[in-house]
Parts: C-alpha cells; sequence; structure tokens
C-alpha cells in the first residue's frame, strides 16, 4: 500500500487539565483518508501529543499502511522521535517506547515538524476530543447529582 500522511496534534487546559488527541490523516495526493480523535481526561499537552502519534502509529499498522509521513506542531515530539532530543519526562517515557515499537512494525517513518497553521485539522480533531470528552463528564456529574439528591 501507499504511504499516508498523519497530520498529529493534542492538547490539555490546564496542563495538566482535560486532555485530548486529534489525528488528521490524508494520502499522498492529500485526500482526506480518515480523521481521529480521543479524550483523555487529565494529563498534560505532551502525553496528549504522544497519544495522537500512537493513534496514527496504530491506524497505518491497522490498515496495513508500510510508510507513514508523521507531521506535527510538537517540536519536542518530533525531535525526540528522531533522536535528536532524549525523553527525561518519566511519565512520556512508556508512550515514546510504544511510539518506538509501533514505529518498527513499519517500512518507513517520518517526523517533520510543522507549524500550527499547517496542523489546524488535527489541532480542530484535538480540540473537539476534549470539547465532547468535557460534555460527557459534565453530563456524568449532573447524572450522579441527581442520583444522590434527596428525593421528595
Amino acid at each position: 500500500m501507499s504511504a499516508i500522511v498523519a497530520f498529529i496534534d493534542g492538547g490539555a487546559r490546564g496542563n495538566p487539565g482535560p486532555a485530548g488527541y486529534g489525528v488528521h490523516v490524508e494520502d499522498e495526493q492529500g485526500s482526506v483518508l480518515d480523521e481521529l480523535h480521543g479524550f483523555l481526561g487529565s494529563s498534560t499537552n505532551n502525553v496528549a501529543e504522544y497519544n495522537g502519534l500512537l493513534a496514527a502509529l496504530r491506524y497505518a499498522k491497522e490498515r496495513g499502511y508500510r510508510s507513514v509521513r508523521i507531521k506535527s506542531d510538537s517540536e519536542l515530539l518530533v525531535k525526540q522521535m528522531k533522536g535528536e532530543y532524549r525523553v527525561k519526562n518519566a511519565g512520556l517515557q512508556p508512550l515514546y517506547q510504544a511510539a518506538l515499537t509501533l514505529a518498527g512494525t513499519l517500512e518507513r517513518i517520518t517526523y517533520e515538524h510543522v507549524r500550527r497553521e499547517q496542523n489546524k485539522d488535527a489541532d480542530r480533531l484535538a480540540n473537539l476530543a476534549m470539547d465532547e470528552g468535557l460534555k460527557k463528564a459534565r453530563a456524568q456529574d449532573l447524572r450522579l447529582k441527581r442520583a444522590l439528591s434527596p428525593k421528595p
């Protein structure tokens, strides 16, 4: 199969705070193949960025793509995955190792740092994940309050 391009992003509101990731997947010609997003609960932006990377790598592996171009506005993640920076944060080390393992199942993977303006779709998806996760959490809180309130 041909290569895919995965634009990835992650964010946290509060850092740590409600966090989510987004992945915008295109073919080599720029046609949209898929969009992924996920809510992570309370986490940091860097953990969310790595979860976006892991989602993109799993997507490629599960669908039989052997070549992936990762584009991210996280300079830290890109430099760590390229081996230019060490992963010092203990919370990121398992995510980094999981990403290396998944990347090792692919024939070719490249990492490119892009400006935020070039990563708008992945950013939109990460924000959608946070919005949906917060909405669901508020709804669960409301149900719990109703269940615990005294009945007339």
